[in-house]
């Protein structure tokens, strides 16, 4: 294996009509950028993985793994990747397939299709024949062009790297993408058949959504002494901890009942019913497979807002600890979870510290 995978990331994003650029909008649950970032790692084929970005220090908050490489972006398309190649020519790649952000739909099966045709090819593309009926405008005549002579390119495409490289930094104009270098030099080019899914995202209205759900969850459990005190999964110092047959999170269970509430799946009791196999059973072990199935079945969080109500502990000292577990354990990015604490004036098992409740709201939207 000696491949290596760029991820074009330095766009301005002008088209996409919002205040941040669209390689960090989120995406079926995670920013655009890291859909080809983990599909390139999980692929297991790529030495290095270079993103090219002019948001270094955003990205080098994520902590990715060693094997990927964050460097500065130039002002085009074509001086990105210009970069890229002169970066990575100290590894003699013997391969480089190159890769632009706003296309997150593509698949693994695409990517080893690519390596594979770049066995016996210099230059492997994936291609879609168009749909529509094109035209070309030369001065004030119109011409039709014929679809089925029409190629629509895709990315990522894929290069023996010493050619690639030896066109590139030979290349003087700005160009739309690598394949045009070789057609240029009327080199030979692979075409395979792409994937209709691996749409670039260009315009807002580009990422298709079908439907937005809600759901609502409650929970209230008693507290009891010498027992831990467990919060959206982490616990927290207090003199008493929830009773119940699980650990008693009532942050987490509300939040599994508002997931099964907004997909219409019943309730949690339905799932983990109060039994010997689920006794003292931890929170975290019954909202994963509730949220693995959320998911899978192709939804979206768009928005998780918590309300926990109690007198005390106060919500305010522990707020980014408990957020920050919820987003590791549910993978949301902790800008869409937000816990508001509510106490209840004294009122009641709550107000006398007695018991410690939990509504949850969340908003999900499937997608195409």
């Amino acid at each position: 294996m000696n491949n290596y995978f760029v991820i074009l990331a330095a766009g301005k994003s002008r088209r996409f009509h919002r205040n941040y650029k669209k390689q960090f909008h989120n995406y079926k649950n995670k920013e655009i950028i890291d859909h080809s970032v983990e599909k390139s790692l999980n692929s297991k084929l790529f030495n290095k993985i270079l993103i090219v970005t002019d948001n270094l220090n955003y990205l080098k908050k994520k902590k990715y793994p060693k094997s990927i490489t964050i460097i500065k972006g130039g002002k085009e398309r074509s001086d990105s990747s210009l970069k890229a190649l002169k970066y990575l020519k100290k590894f003699k790649p013997k391969n480089v397939l190159i890769h632009d952000a706003a296309r997150p739909n593509f698949s693994i099966k695409l990517l080893k299709k690519i390596i594979k045709n770049l066995k016996t090819n210099k230059a492997v593309v994936p291609i879609m024949s168009p749909n529509d009926s094109i035209k070309y405008k030369i001065k004030n005549q119109i011409f039709n062009l014929k679809k089925n002579d029409s190629l629509l390119t895709q990315t990522p495409q894929a290069f023996r790297f010493n050619e690639l490289y030896n066109l590139a930094t030979k290349q003087k104009n700005h160009i739309s993408d690598e394949a045009t270098l070789f057609i240029n030099q009327n080199y030979k080019i692979k075409f395979i058949k792409g994937e209709k899914q691996n749409n670039k995202i260009t315009y807002f209205n580009d990422i298709e959504i079908s439907k937005t759900y809600y759901g609502i969850g409650f929970d209230i459990h008693r507290l009891v002494k010498n027992k831990k005190l467990y919060l959206g999964g982490i616990e927290i110092p207090f003199h008493s901890g929830l009773d119940g047959h699980s650990d008693g999170d009532v942050i987490l269970h509300a939040i599994t009942d508002a997931i099964l509430g907004a997909t219409r799946r019943m309730d949690i009791g339905t799932y983990f019913p109060n039994n010997k196999k689920f006794k003292n059973i931890r929170s975290p072990k019954m909202l994963k497979p509730v949220i693995e199935n959320l998911y899978k079945s192709n939804f979206s969080i768009n928005n998780l807002d918590i309300n926990l109500i109690c007198e005390k502990p106060r919500v305010s000292k522990y707020r980014k600890n408990i957020i920050n577990s919820i987003s590791k354990l549910i993978n949301l990015k902790k800008n869409l979870i937000n816990l508001k604490g509510k106490t209840v004036e004294k009122l009641g098992l709550i107000g006398k510290e007695k018991a410690i409740a939990c509504e949850v709201i969340i908003s999900i939207t499937k997608y195409d």
